[in-house]
């Protein structure tokens, strides 16, 4: 018996709530900020696969459709007209990292000032290390070089939504069960982010004795959201009434002429480099760099979120203010909340049993990059002071998971050392946005270099 994908959206709100149940009640889960998709979804994956051992039911789960209703938003004619299977989750997907996009603007980036773009450049550097050292480490390991690519800056600086994002690229590219080895590797780096941001943080405050120069009065919760939760956040849109009308009509405008930015992108044939490096017995290093025309592996949601960022700072040069970020913030929590849960509940961990043990060789060693990169760059960098180690932590946090794994790791450090309202204003701009699109990028060059 097959079981429809379509259970799994119907189910997704109801999961969500269940994780956000348990997060609240186990506070093992809230200290180290794990996503309440990512505890109900796993929480359902985890129970159909010890009913599958159990083999008191046989079943499997169905996970795309065909729907012409349903796919059309997210193909283009061309694909349509073939009825495709595509992935229930694919809108929300695209949906969210439309909203990334919408959000991108450089009015916000110049709030941080310069320190915004140094801290940018420094987060893209550490993805940019990430792929380097993760694929390095698989070809040593003798595993595939795109389950270096998945523990790499895909889960580490990405996370749950970018792994997830391009689980679908991944596979195609050759690496069967991406979706799955994504999520566990992310889980893990979103617990390490929270365990090593806060104490490296408050070992550079007292080595270095650094205070806080602001005054006490700042408010400890700068940079952080309101209450979360799916239906709050369902309440909150439907709060902006017709506010909300024109930001959602633009977003399903951006996500269906994406989709042909997107085909369009895939078609293209460039030169990518073809490196082949061998070590011979007499330890000789042989090394040889070509250059052939591939087509381009990008994610399904590039389209649609280079047309957001294009459109949100076109609207805001001609003086515009329509495009509420606060809406569309909202918007993207609901879309990252149904993806996640529907993602999350579909994972096959049977997948998993043979690459666990290089990925934990990998992740370990990207812990301790992420360490040193945050002790010995990110806190020189950004200005050797207070603020600067508070930053510190808070880049363990997103560099290791999530964004608000960083925020959790800089309020422990400000409830105990002081304000640092710069730090608040700084790594939740990069960290929420800014870096997810550099990272695709990143992700990008990187599945097409070792596919």
């Amino acid at each position: 018996m097959i079981v429809s994908a379509w259970w799994f959206l119907a189910s997704a709100i109801p999961v969500l709530m269940l994780g956000e149940l348990l997060v609240r009640k186990i506070k093992f889960l809230s200290r180290f900020n794990i996503p309440a998709p990512v505890v109900g979804g796993l929480l359902i994956s985890l129970a159909v696969l010890l009913v599958k051992l159990s083999g008191a039911f046989d079943f499997g789960l169905a996970t795309k459709v065909d729907a012409k209703w349903w796919t059309w938003l997210v193909t283009t004619e061309i694909e349509w007209a073939k009825t495709p299977k595509v992935e229930v989750h694919r809108p929300f997907l695209v949906a969210f990292f439309t909203c990334i996009g919408l959000n991108a603007s450089w009015s916000l980036v110049k709030r941080g000032g310069i320190q915004v773009l140094i801290f940018l450049i420094i987060a893209a550097v550490l993805a940019l290390f990430q792929n380097i050292i993760s694929v390095a480490l698989a070809k040593i390991l003798g595993v595939p070089l795109l389950l270096g690519v998945v523990c790499g800056s895909t889960t580490m600086t990405g996370g749950h939504a970018t792994a997830l994002g391009f689980a679908g690229e991944l596979e195609k590219a050759g690496l069967p069960g991406a979706g799955v080895l994504g999520a566990a590797a992310a889980t893990f780096g979103l617990i390490a982010g929270g365990l090593i941001g806060g104490p490296l943080g408050g070992a550079l405050i007292r080595k270095k004795k650094l205070q806080s120069t602001a005054p006490r009065e700042v408010h400890l919760e700068s940079g952080q959201s309101s209450e979360p939760g799916i239906l709050n956040d369902l309440r909150a849109l439907a709060s902006y009434g017709k506010q909300a009308l024109p930001i959602i009509l633009l977003l399903l405008v951006c996500i269906k002429i994406g989709s042909w930015i997107s085909y369009f992108i895939q078609q293209t044939h460039v030169p990518l480099p073809m490196i082949k490096a061998s070590f011979s017995p007499a330890f000789n290093f042989d090394f040889d760099l070509s250059f052939e025309k591939q087509k381009l592996t990008f994610p399904i949601y590039m389209g649609a979120m280079l047309l957001g960022v294009t459109i949100r700072n076109v609207v805001d040069a001609v003086g515009g203010r329509w495009i509420k970020t606060e809406i569309v913030d909202t918007m993207s929590s609901v879309m990252l909340g149904i993806f996640l849960a529907i993602a999350m509940m579909s994972l096959n961990f049977i997948e998993l049993a043979s690459a666990a043990g290089p990925m934990l060789v990998i992740l370990a060693v990207q812990v301790g990059v992420m360490a040193l990169f945050a002790w010995f760059v990110t806190f020189r960098i950004m200005g050797r002071d207070f603020e600067a180690a508070v930053m510190s932590g808070g880049h363990c946090g997103f560099g290791l998971g999530a964004t608000p794994n960083a925020v959790a790791n800089m309020k422990s450090l400000v409830e105990t050392f002081g304000p640092a309202p710069r730090a608040f204003l700084v790594v939740p701009i990069v960290g929420a946005f800014l870096m997810d699109f550099l990272n695709a990028i990143n992700i990008t060059f990187f599945i097409n270099l070792v596919k």
